[in-house]
């Protein structure tokens, strides 16, 4: 064997895995390879991150990747143990697109054994809300799909606060925007529970469109829009391989959850469906987001933490977090973080990955008000390929969300007192990015007089202006003219770095800083 390439297993359950190819493409492999399973042919990928599937509980598998007659490269592995697959069919779901099957389905994920499986073959399974339970395996088969009613009287509701017995603590289930509002129960949902994985090459489809779930989306019909994949609570999850489309609000949304995995998933709803993120962890520890495909009509990923509220009760932040793989097309931001991020947001990462696109590539949206726990630190995108994305980097500390986005208090250009109401901007690392075909400007960084970004570093960079460049806002914030073509703006930044950083292709002037204490080229 000749092999050059190392070969990775990411996961495995006792039906699946997940191998890495690393050729050194991003989200896609830079040539088409063939994949045996012990020494048979499985099939051809051109994904660095490749789900294999069908395979048998408890043995050994040695998957190799050739390149033509050459074997590049290999790992080995045995999948677990399962003591039995239960068959939703045979607990009377039908799947034959028509028929209720939500009682059926969720009779099988509660009569599941642990180190066990319920399997939903072909079809089309009519639900409402599925209920996840601890030590669950889901398999959704090709040409399985479970698509969500749209009547909102088959959807519970989870109520918002709860005060306990004893008036001491209080209870939250429900979640809208970072706050504690009624809601719908989400289309799989889960609450406390723990060790769960849905895999497979299903769909599962919120069904949403404008004459139902995206119909005056901002107004509360009973309660808030449900989403397609809400888990409250919960740890060790792992989504993998799985599409989801067409939510009713934010497509995947782990909210206080710790140990989450989503690999290799897809996320595809309209261009010009509303608030439909793909994938918003929100107050959540430990989170690895790997070879995941999104294009949708809002943020392909937004980082929370809770709007005043949330964030000033609970301190807990959004942490840990390694985005690495993915590709985000035709959202609003690849990755987001904010607005709603009262708690902070610490150690995220973002490497390997495309955007295309896209409005802006990073988006960071706060404002005056969101509170001194409200802390950006530690935040790395490196490696990065940008192409058709209006701006690659936004950072704006003036967002005018909520009913007092647009007051004085807010948007003031003005030094106000540093207190509890004073969010922070730590430092920031921008590496190794080539973007191309950009239209607005090649970065936007607006912090506040008062509490300046403390750090932003910027290491081979190169940056280029589509041919007909559009002219637009580059944030959303008062005062924020539109310009085309513009250049790196900086504001209230103590420290900045400039280390290899080529602007090319635009009109005026490359660079334009105010307010910057110190600056390092």
């Amino acid at each position: 064997m000749r092999g050059y390439m190392e070969i990775v297993q990411v996961m495995h359950t006792a039906r699946s895995a997940v191998i890495e190819i690393k050729d050194g493409g991003r989200h896609f492999t830079k040539k088409p390879y063939t994949v045996k399973l012990n020494g048979a042919d499985y099939g051809t990928t051109e994904q660095t991150i490749t789900s294999l599937f069908g395979l048998k509980p408890d043995t050994d598998y040695l998957a190799e990747v050739f390149d033509g007659g050459e074997k590049l490269g290999e790992t080995a592995f045995r999948t677990d143990y399962e003591f039995v697959t239960l068959d939703v069919t045979k607990f009377g779901a039908k799947g034959d697109g028509e028929h209720d099957d939500t009682h059926f389905i969720q009779a099988a994920i509660l009569a599941c054994p642990e180190n066990s499986r319920v399997y939903v073959p072909a079809g089309i399974y009519r639900i409402s809300s599925l209920f996840l339970k601890s030590h669950l395996r889901l398999e959704l088969a090709e040409g399985a799909e479970l698509r969500a009613f749209t009547d909102r009287a088959k959807f519970p509701i989870f109520p918002a606060m709860i005060q306990s017995y004893d008036e001491q603590d209080e209870y939250n289930l429900g979640t809208w925007e970072g706050n504690p509002l009624p809601m719908f129960s989400g289309v799989i949902c889960g609450v406390g529970v723990e060790d769960v994985v849905i895999y497979g090459k299903g769909v599962i489809n919120g069904n949403a469109s404008k004459e139902d779930w995206w119909h005056n989306p901002k107004v509360m019909n009973i309660a808030f829009r449900p989403r397609l994949f809400f888990i409250s609570g919960c740890k060790d999850i792992a989504l993998q391989g799985v599409k989801f489309c067409n939510s009713p609000s934010w497509t995947l949304h782990p909210y206080f959850s710790d140990n989450l995995r989503f690999i290799g998933v897809i996320v595809e709803n309209p261009a010009d469906s509303p608030n439909t993120d793909g994938l918003d962890p929100e107050s959540c520890r430990n989170v690895e987001i790997l070879g995941v495909r999104f294009s949708l009509g809002d943020d392909c990923i937004a980082v929370k933490s809770g709007k005043i509220y949330m964030g000033r009760k609970h301190k807990r932040p959004s942490e840990n977090i390694h985005i690495r793989q993915c590709l985000m097309e035709n959202g609003h931001g690849a990755v987001t973080l904010g607005s709603e991020m009262a708690g902070g947001v610490v150690n995220l990462t973002v490497e390997d990955c495309i955007f295309r696109h896209t409005d802006r590539g990073l988006r960071i949206k706060t404002r005056r008000g969101r509170g001194k726990d409200a802390i950006l630190s530690n935040i790395t995108f490196r490696n990065l390929t940008l192409d058709h994305v209006m701006t690659p980097l936004v950072v704006n500390a003036f967002y005018f969300c909520d009913p007092d986005g647009k007051t004085k208090y807010v948007q003031s250009r003005d030094p106000y007192p540093v207190d509890d109401r004073t969010p922070s901007i730590r430092k920031m690392v921008f590496e190794n990015m080539e973007c191309t075909n950009c239209h607005v400007a090649a970065g936007y960084f607006d912090g506040l007089p008062e509490q300046k970004i403390e750090e932003i570093v910027m290491r081979n960079i190169h940056i280029s202006y589509a041919e007909n460049a559009k002219c637009d806002v580059p944030a959303m914030s008062e005062g924020v003219e539109k310009s085309s073509k513009r250049g790196l703006f900086a504001r209230n930044v103590a420290k900045l770095t400039l280390d290899n950083v080529n602007i090319e292709g635009q009109t005026g002037e490359a660079y334009e800083f105010v307010g910057v204490d110190e600056l390092i080229k």
